[in-house]
This record gives C-alpha cells, structure tokens and sequence, in this order.
C-alpha cells in the first residue's frame, strides 16, 4: 500500500530542497510528485514559487529520517506521520481566495434584485458578515465606488439552485409574516418559543462572522506575506 503524501507536497518539496542534501527522486517519491517538478524547483524555473513547509516540524519527518536518506541516495523517505485529512466543518460557506473580492459585487446584485432577502439568507448565501451587508445597502463601504452589482451565479459564489431556493424561502415568509404574528400573539408559550430561537439564531449568526472574518483575516495575511515574498524576490 502507498504511503500517504505530505499535506502540502509542493510546500514540502520546495522546503526539502533548500535545506536538505536529498537526492530529487527522494523528495519527488516522498511528495508524490513528478522529478522534473523537484528539478525545477531546484533550478528556480518553476512557474509558481512556493514558500518552503518544514516536514520535520508538522511531524511528517524527523531529522534522523531526512539523515538516513542523505546517507543513502537510494533510501525510501518513510512518513513518520500521515497528514491529518482538513475537513469541512458547519459553518459558513468556504469562498476561495480568488474570489473574495467579487462578494461586494454579489451582495449588491441579490440587495437590488431580491430585497425580500434578510441578511442572514444572504450572509449564508454568499459566505459573508451582516456588517458587510450593511455597509454596501448603506453605501458605507470602504471601496462602494468600485462595487458594481453581478449575479453571484455568473461570479462562482453560489448556485443557480442554491440562490432560487434562498429566494423561494424568503417570499414565502414575507407572505406569511402577518399570519405568523397574530398567531404568536394568540398563543403566549409560541411567543417565548420564538423569542428562544431568535436568540439561538443570533447566536449562530454571530459563530459564523467571527468565523468568516477570521478566515478574510487569515487570507489577508497569507497575500500581504506572499507579495512580500514577491516583492523581496524582485529586488533580488
């Protein structure tokens, strides 16, 4: 049975190229990439220039491993310590990094087309926070004048299934608002009942912000430390 690659095996192949004296079919077998990829690495031709992740601190390798290899060229590198498989948790929606900056643009087009959307439909919708809802409806946002509305369908933040379902789901309870609310008047124990879940709700709402704004925060650092590295690269 192969043995499972590094979690990052372009990160780790670049780092064991530059701080090891493995031969480049040991660190290609151990990534499980091809050798002309090691080689490129090597040479600086690579098209993408990949920041190095040390194997021996996620516990993937040890030093003694790494010695053993460099001792014999024809030594397999054994991983010391399958990656842990990163799944998706409850939350909110996952947007790649590529696309973040098209949400204002989204968020903009379902406020103008479906204003019968609440802020919580749209911030599960489109993976975003209520503050920047707000902000873009009421034209407070830091970059409104570059925002300009598009279907999140066309900009890859959602689908057309998901966006007529959140759309269905919002008319139908703005039609039935009113019935709802004479009945929670009529009935005390449904009205403790509604307060208790909008409190739940808001509780959840708030889980997912501070979550989606950890995540901006983590891709904001991530660019900011890559165009460095660029930029550093440059005036080399």
């Amino acid at each position: 049975m192969a043995q499972p690659t590094p979690l990052m095996p372009h990160a780790t192949a670049s780092w064991l190229v530059d701080n090891t004296a493995l031969s480049f079919p040991q660190i290609a077998e151990f990534c499980g990439l091809h050798i002309l990829e090691v080689q490129a690495m090597a040479d600086d031709l690579a098209s993408v220039k990949y920041t190095g992740r040390d194997p021996v601190h996620s516990g993937e390798l040890t030093h003694e491993e790494i010695e053993r290899g460099q001792a014999d060229p024809d030594y397999r590198l054994k991983m010391q310590k399958a990656p842990v498989e990163v799944s998706r948790t409850k939350g909110p929606r996952y947007t790649p990094v590529s696309k973040r900056q098209d949400k204002p643009d989204g968020i903009a087009w379902i406020l103008r087309n479906h204003p019968e959307m609440s802020d919580a439909q749209i911030s599960k919708l489109i993976g975003t926070t209520r503050t920047t809802i707000a902000a873009i409806r009421d034209r407070e946002h830091w970059n409104i004048q570059n925002i300009q509305a598009k279907d999140p369908v066309t900009l890859g933040l959602c689908s057309q299934r998901e966006l007529d379902a959140a759309v269905a789901k919002a008319a139908k309870k703005s039609g039935t608002d009113d019935t709802t609310e004479e009945q929670v008047v009529d009935e005390g124990g449904d009205e403790k009942q509604k307060l208790i879940d909008e409190l739940r709700a808001e509780r959840e709402d708030q889980a997912r912000a501070a979550s989606e704004a950890a995540q901006e925060a983590e891709a904001a650092a991530w660019l900011q430390a890559k165009r460095a590295a660029e930029a550093g690269e440059n005036q080399d």
